[in-house]
């Protein structure tokens, strides 16, 4: 078997090649197939010879009652479940309560988005108020970092206020 750069050249040549070793050793064979033949038709040239297994005219019939449900199942089927109508009813609507008022923005909460506007505005526009880049574009970074580092110490590191720290933990 010659082999190119990524594998073998003909990869169906390859993969038959392998099924009929397989087979010739007896793998994938229905064992109605290998009982009947004699030893030395298994280990030979058996996948000459070899008869295919019989199928049935007509399939099985399926069994007409559903299988009593057990401490597994819900007691009702897949299609009773999704297909029947909604046992709850269009009276039972969830209505949820009203969210709780947002706090009130703080005075550093209003600085640190000054900072920002600020930043970004000299950034982008420094010639609008009459400063040329050499001197916003620096302004700028400052203030967006200023901003940024403002915003990141305000942020919470313990518990919640008033919160009991034996009680677990908190969702």
């Amino acid at each position: 078997m010659s082999r190119g750069k990524d594998g073998p050249e003909d990869v169906d040549a390859t993969f038959a090649e392998i099924v009929a070793d397989l087979r010739a050793d007896g793998f994938g064979l229905p064992e109605d197939d290998t009982a009947d033949a004699p030893e030395s038709q298994q280990t030979g040239t058996a996948t000459e010879s070899r008869k295919t297994p019989e199928r049935p005219a007509e399939p099985p019939a399926a069994d007409p009652a559903p299988p009593e449900p057990g401490w597994r199942s819900g007691g009702t089927s897949w299609d009773t479940t999704m297909f029947s109508d909604d046992p709850a009813g269009d009276d039972e609507h969830y209505i949820p309560p009203e969210p709780p008022p947002l706090p009130r923005p703080k005075m550093g909460a209003f600085l640190i988005l000054l900072l920002f506007l600020a930043g970004l505005f000299l950034l982008i526009l420094p010639g609008a108020i009459g400063v040329g880049p050499t001197v916003a574009t620096p302004l700028g970074i400052l203030a967006l970092a200023t901003a940024i580092a403002l915003l990141l110490l305000r942020v919470r590191q313990g518990p919640p206020p008033g919160a009991d720290p034996s009680n677990g933990a908190q969702v």
